[in-house]
């Protein structure tokens, strides 16, 4: 095992000591011109009502409050 291998190993037996566990994501990378692409299609999908519907619940559930409207 290569040097660096077994001090990645090391790092991960001493987390794992210490009650941390690694997780990796893999993420569609947003530079990429066909997942742009992509992207812009599922948008233009999208349809305003529904989407303004989703804001104004998330808004009406939310534990914020607006500074903009009186209590």
């Amino acid at each position: 095992m290569s040097a660096v291998a077994e001090r990645m190993r090391e790092m991960r037996q001493r987390r794992r000591e210490q009650g941390l566990r690694e997780v990796r994501l893999l993420l569609p990378d947003a530079r990429s011109p066909a997942v742009r692409a992509r992207i812009a299609e599922q948008v233009a999908r999208l349809d305003p009502d529904d989407e303004l519907a989703a804001l104004r619940w998330i808004e009406s559930v939310s534990e914020f409050d607006n500074p903009d409207e009186p209590e």
